[in-house]
């Protein structure tokens, strides 16, 4: 069973559509992920990286 831990937080719909058709669905996936990767995805934007990041820095995690 998923780590309910390792979901994405909630930074809004298009943002989890794009992450989702981009093949990212946990939040651990992001770790090593370049942010200016992520900011090329219709519907990720500063809020959204933002928010990723703390929730990465919340587990020892972050962007590459």
């Amino acid at each position: 069973m998923p780590d309910p831990h390792d979901d994405l937080p909630p930074i809004g719909a298009p943002a989890t559509g794009a992450l989702h058709l981009a093949g990212y669905t946990r939040l651990s996936q992001l770790g090593g992920v370049p942010e200016r990767d992520l900011l090329t995805l219709h519907g990720v934007g500063p809020k959204a990286i933002r928010i990723l990041r703390e929730a990465l820095m919340e587990r020892g995690l972050s962007f590459g």
